[in-house]
């Protein structure tokens, strides 16, 4: 037993907290400390009763799943989950307007997200946060440094808006509340948007739905601009015209030239926008879209084109029920 109370409260932490003794919880104090201004005892306070969750890892390791199109779409784009969203719609409505005049984003692709993050709020996570980001900070090499910095802001966070660290919930990799935002991106892109002083994912749709909104916009979401079209190829060599960079869109007047043309003959596309071509499977074969660089701004939510057409769809879905 330690005789000097800093001691045996330093004892008392260390019994309690699974990740105490690791080589690298110093460092990570150390940076928390100088990134936020934090003192030494409010992050051991905030990890106090912190729990090492080896099933994390096992997720974390698992193989992801290859899903084609035609399943992936069916956990998202199901009767129920548009009735959610045409329910959450009808609920949110002067929100969705305010945020979609104010950030130029549409109010569909602000409800696809929410569809698909997390059914309107219905799953938000039952992971304790702050033992998910801790055991994948020490105990998961490849991107041990990303979530120690997403745990250092997570303990900053909750100090700041006065939440007991240990009781926020999320997913098994970190992500918090409706629009399952990593902690780091709370303080970037987080809106108090029902002007209540505090900015609060978990509890408020409305704070989320300004979140998004502003997300998007800080990522380049290009106002009154299309996201994409349907597209008919005609060519031999498809993996000639997919995009492999998103981010490097090409004239569609190039990309016509190789066989690919949107599938409404109504849609007017100028040789000079810039576009990409991808490729999803359905259980038919094959489909195209021609997307446009708001495409790929829902990417950086999500880097998977298919989450980003589910969110596009689901979301233009429940905005024209």
């Amino acid at each position: 037993m330690a005789i000097l109370g800093g001691c045996l409260t330093v004892t008392a932490l260390s019994h309690a907290n699974d990740f105490y003794t690791h080589p690298d919880y110093l460092s990570f104090k150390q940076k928390t400390m100088q990134t936020y201004g934090l003192s030494n005892e409010q992050i051991d306070q905030a990890m106090n009763g912190t729990q090492n969750l080896p099933n994390i890892i096992n997720i974390m390791n698992r193989p992801g799943e290859s899903k084609p199109w035609y399943e992936y779409k069916s956990n998202f784009l199901s009767e129920s989950t548009i009735q959610k969203g045409v329910n959450f719609k009808r609920l949110y409505a002067d929100t969705l307007n305010r945020a979609e005049q104010q950030f130029g984003v549409p109010q569909s692709i602000i409800l696809g997200i929410l569809g698909v993050e997390t059914g309107f709020g219905s799953n938000k996570g039952s992971f304790r946060t702050r033992d998910a980001l801790a055991t994948l900070a020490f105990g998961y090499p490849r991107r041990a440094a990303y979530f120690s910095d997403e745990l250092g802001a997570l303990i900053a966070w909750s100090t700041k808006e006065g939440y007991p660290t240990e009781s926020i919930l999320g997913s098994y990799a970190g992500a918090i509340g409706y629009p399952q935002f990593m902690p780091s991106n709370i303080s970037k892109f987080g809106v108090d948007y029902d002007g209540n002083e505090h900015i609060d994912l978990r509890n408020s749709a409305i704070d989320a739905i300004g979140s998004i909104a502003n997300y998007l916009a800080q990522q380049g979401w290009q106002r009154n601009q299309p996201i994409g079209f349907l597209a008919r190829y005609t060519g031999r060599d498809p993996q000639s015209i997919i995009a492999s960079d998103l981010t490097q869109p090409t004239p569609y007047g190039a990309l016509k030239s190789q066989g690919i043309s949107p599938l409404n003959p109504i849609v007017k596309i100028d040789d000079l926008d810039m576009v990409n071509v991808i490729q999803l499977q359905e259980s038919y074969g094959p489909v195209y879209y021609l997307t446009y660089p708001n495409f790929q701004v829902i990417t950086t939510y999500n880097k998977s084109r298919m989450y980003a057409t589910a969110v596009w769809q689901l979301g233009t879905e429940i905005a024209d029920r």
